[in-house]
């Protein structure tokens, strides 16, 4: 069956905030570092509920794009709105899941092998992609291109043909689910340093050890605001101006 002529739906109110908020970053020239108005100010200038506003709000900080501070405003984290669509956050949060599942599955093997098989080139290739995750998070970068980078090595050092083919099936959702824990404040630091604790453990051939921080490490990545995350339907109770 075609699902050309699914119902029809109305854009959700909070998604129109979404909209007027990221007009007026941009109009405004605000940058990182810079305090949204409260909410309170920001429902009666959009002429809507302080609950939409809050729910906008909500889907700026899932995507990392500002900071609530508890009891002391909403600041920016990056010099502008770029807000990935809803429709598409819904999705992610929907396979989010099964992929974590199948990281965890997946990398805790590859962990244990690695410990097991693992050359002196493959602990350089992991003490690489770590120096470049500090790096990047030296200068206020997620550390994205290190953290693929070891997970590569972690599963080069595996040598396992099969179990390599099977994490290059997922790379693209494994790369989804990387930037959403990537995203969380804190995150990119305690990624680090699990992964300097699964390095430990392959480079003196630990393999339960590895396998265990690997499994401490995927667990964490799976803690992420999208998973809590409710999307609501448009014209709720609480959507209405």
């Amino acid at each position: 069956m075609t699902d050309a002529l699914r119902p029809m739906t109305r854009q959700r109110l909070y998604e129109q905030v979404l909209d007027r908020l990221r007009q007026y970053v941009t109009e405004g020239g605000l940058k990182a570092g810079d305090r949204l108005p409260p909410e309170r100010d920001l429902a009666q200038r959009l002429g809507v509920s302080r609950a939409s506003v809050k729910q906008a709000i909500v889907v700026l900080e899932v995507q990392g794009l500002v900071e609530a501070r508890h009891g002391g405003g909403t600041y920016l984290v990056r010099d502008s709105l770029d807000v990935e669509p809803v429709e598409k956050m819904v999705e992610r949060r929907r396979r989010l899941p099964d992929v974590l599942e199948a990281r965890e599955a997946l990398e805790t093997k590859l962990a244990e092998l690695a410990a097991e098989r693992r050359t002196e080139d493959d602990l350089a290739a992991m003490r690489a992609a770590l120096a470049h995750m500090a790096g990047e998070i030296e200068e206020n970068g997620p550390g994205a291109e290190g953290d693929r980078l070891f997970h590569a090595a972690v599963t080069a050092a595996a040598h396992s043909s099969l179990l390599a083919e099977f994490m290059r099936s997922i790379a693209g959702q494994i790369a989804e689910s990387r930037t959403e824990s990537l995203r969380q404040p804190g995150r990119p630091a305690r990624s680090l340093s699990q992964h300097q604790a699964i390095l430990d453990a392959i480079a003196a051939r630990q393999p339960r050890q590895a396998a265990t921080a690997m499994r401490r490490h995927v667990r964490t990545v799976a803690k992420v605001r999208l998973l809590d995350w409710e999307p609501g339907e448009p014209g709720e109770p609480g959507e209405q101006g």
